[in-house]
């Protein structure tokens, strides 16, 4: 791919695909290990989205750090806290401690977990910003996050109930560290930051009401964070659903099954090029992920879901590179990164609400009404987007969004 071949692209490609393992692995063994510890889905829930909502509100302040400081000397000491922080929750777990102390020690977990994929992609936009290789490369992104995700839970199961229940956990905090410090070596391909450092000092003593990285985010955020509660749901409504028939393992293969046709939906979707605006291609897509998880609740065995799974999944991706897209092309002069890290921490915040009520949800009803909610979710993000499309066309689009030192992200 020629994306590939600018110089220093491949190497911090690689390294931030290592480094992002914990999107597939770390909130899934999560669950597994205290689900494995308590026996209950509602109190993994609770502590997944503790975790969640502390990603949800340190991440976009790295992202601003990251901005004016520069990638390496923020990776660095965040990953060696998010090493000694996922040490502390693990041993919380093993030694069965109090609901308070478990629910701290997934805080700080969540708090310190590098968002690597808005670094990668800023790195990307300031390789190739203003140029059609650009949703090329976002669309390679996506295809790496699902292959991920095709991977990383069927090897959290695998190693959580067949090795220990904390093994998921651990070997995704290994590889997250790992992936960290290597992007974080690599200071020649790292974003500018002149322009934030520049935009931060002009007029000091001017006293502004706070304003959003991009004005689409009124709508999108919203949307995505709904979005991160149907995901949420789904992932523990397979799990449960698993279980119920009697193949508790075979839940990492599902949600690999799902992922994988996200997969193949990115490199439809990058491959391709489009003459449909950008917005309606991100309501479209949406409207038709949703569809498909609405099926999901009448399903009779897991053939039949692995197959439906399948998909739905080749939605997901197209869905997610068109909405990022869109908060790029919008984004204010110097604010890319933090941009596209409120849009990671929405899906956070929707994860830690989804993973909370759908853990009781399927607690007191099981997996199908889990995927019942899972399709509320779905629609209400779908009414959010079609009701404020408006918000995403371009004569709102700002006038320095494709400057060289701008900087881009995405999920994290």
């Amino acid at each position: 791919m020629a994306v590939l071949r600018r110089p220093g692209a491949l190497r911090f490609s690689v390294a931030g695909a290592v480094g992002r393992v914990p999107m597939a692995m770390f909130g899934l063994g999560s669950l597994l290990l205290i689900s494995a510890q308590t026996g209950r889905y509602g109190l993994a829930g609770v502590v997944a989205a503790a975790s969640s909502v502390s990603y949800a509100v340190c991440a976009p302040q790295l992202a601003r750090l990251a901005d004016r400081l520069g990638q390496g000397r923020v990776l660095r000491p965040t990953a060696v806290i998010f090493a000694a922080a996922t040490a502390g929750f693990v041993a919380a777990a093993q030694l069965r401690a109090p609901v308070g102390v478990l629910i701290a020690a997934g805080c700080l977990a969540g708090a310190a977990m590098p968002s690597l994929g808005s670094m990668v992609r800023a790195r990307w936009s300031a390789l190739l910003a203003g140029t059609p290789q650009l949703d090329t490369a976002y669309a390679l992104e996506s295809v790496i996050d699902e292959m991920i995700f095709v991977v990383g839970p069927a090897v959290a199961t695998l190693l959580a109930t067949e090795v220990q229940p904390a093994a998921g956990v651990v070997t995704a905090t290994i590889l997250c560290v790992a992936g960290t410090l290597a992007l974080a070596r690599q200071g020649a391909t790292e974003p500018p930051v002149i322009a934030s450092a520049a935009l931060a000092s002009r007029r000091p003593w001017r006293l502004r009401l706070p304003t959003l990285p991009s004005p689409g985010l009124a709508m999108l955020a919203p949307a995505y964070g709904l979005l991160g509660a149907m995901f949420a749901t789904i992932d523990l409504s397979t799990v449960a659903f698993a279980q119920e028939h009697g193949h508790k393992a075979l839940a990492g293969f599902l949600l690999g099954t799902y992922a994988l046709g996200s997969a193949v939906g990115g490199i439809w979707y990058g491959s391709r090029s489009w003459r449909m605006p950008m917005e309606r291609r991100f309501a479209v897509t949406l409207c038709v992920t949703v569809a498909w998880v609405a099926t999901f609740w009448a399903l009779p065995g897991l053939a039949p879901l692995a197959a439906v799974l399948f998909f739905a999944g080749m939605w997901i991706s197209p869905t997610l590179i068109a909405g990022f897209s869109l908060v790029e092309r919008q984004s204010r002069p110097g604010r890319r990164t933090e941009g596209m890290t409120w849009l990671s921490s929405a899906v956070s915040v929707g994860v830690a609400g989804g993973s909370a009520v759908a853990g009781h949800i399927v607690d007191a009803g099981g997996a199908r009404w889990g995927y019942a909610f899972a399709a509320i979710c779905g629609a209400a993000a779908a009414v959010t987007c079609v009701t404020g499309l408006g918000r995403l066309r371009p004569a709102v689009v700002a006038p320095a969004a494709t400057a060289p030192c701008g900087q881009a992200a995405q999920l994290g």
